[in-house]
């Protein structure tokens, strides 16, 4: 057995290691005290996900509120999220590419609706493939107010590699870039020094916006629930890991 960067013995990787109570997490005074963050009222913002439900996950009631103000949205769906499910025989990866490109457009609808652009790049290999997706957002966020994309420190390789890329972009279109976590709830803890709190912001959601969120969540089907038989067919985001994105507030990192 041999330690994980978690620290937690027998765990390689420490989005494989149990993860952190979410109950810890609310009961934490550390997300009150974090600055509100201001959204644009008008204008484009850009979201990038490395898969399909990353950017509800992260920051589906922000984009609820955005388009309930008038915001145009765009998701940049790097890959379509096809090897979630590397193991299983329950669907082939092209028939879950067309599922998690279907759930995601009905979440998207069920936060106001929003423009989806699919780049396609293989899951799992965005890293390889970071130079065009550089160019493709270079082409996309001219014009845009904020651009929205996964945090660099997820460890995660597509979530990483995504947001580098966006970064790269919004610094030469001059465009303000703001990084949202999604599987750092599962790995971190309060106050945990892996996390740059100093940089981080929050956004207050509205009950209206946390329903619309809670919905949109709840069509990533494929996910979200067992596709079959046998470990490999569990869901990959059980309760207990949605339970962190169903919170009243959503995190933002400079």
């Amino acid at each position: 057995m041999t330690a994980g960067q978690d620290g937690r013995p027998g765990y390689a990787n420490p989005i494989k290691a149990p993860g952190t109570d979410e109950s810890r997490w609310r009961s934490w005074r550390g997300l009150a005290g974090l600055p509100e963050f201001p959204l644009p009222d008008a204008g484009r913002v850009v979201v990038v996900s490395a898969h399909p439900d990353d950017e509800v996950l992260g920051v589906g009631g922000t984009i609820a509120q955005l388009v309930a103000s008038g915001v145009e949205v765009t998701v940049v769906s790097v890959t379509d999220g096809e090897r979630s499910r590397e193991g299983g025989r329950s669907v082939t990866e092209r028939e879950l590419a067309r599922i998690r490109e279907a759930e995601l457009r009905k979440a998207l609808a069920e936060l106001g609706g929003a423009e989806v652009v699919r780049l396609t790049v293989p899951d799992t290999e965005v890293a390889f493939q970071e130079d065009e997706v550089i160019a493709a957002l270079t082409r996309l966020l001219p014009g845009a107010r904020l651009v929205l994309a996964p945090w660099i420190g997820d460890l995660h390789g597509d979530h990483e590699a995504a947001g580098r890329a966006a970064l790269a972009a919004a610094r030469a279109t001059g465009v303000t870039c703001r990084m949202y976590p999604v599987w750092m709830w599962h790995w971190a803890s309060p106050d945990d020094d892996r996390v740059p709190w100093s940089s981080a912001a929050r956004v207050g959601l509205s009950a209206t916006a946390l329903d619309r969120k809670r919905a949109a969540v709840g069509c990533f089907t494929s996910q979200i629930t067992r596709l079959g038989p046998g470990p490999e067919n569990a869901a990959v985001l059980p309760p207990d890991e949605l339970a962190h994105h169903l919170r009243d507030v959503e995190v933002l990192f400079e």
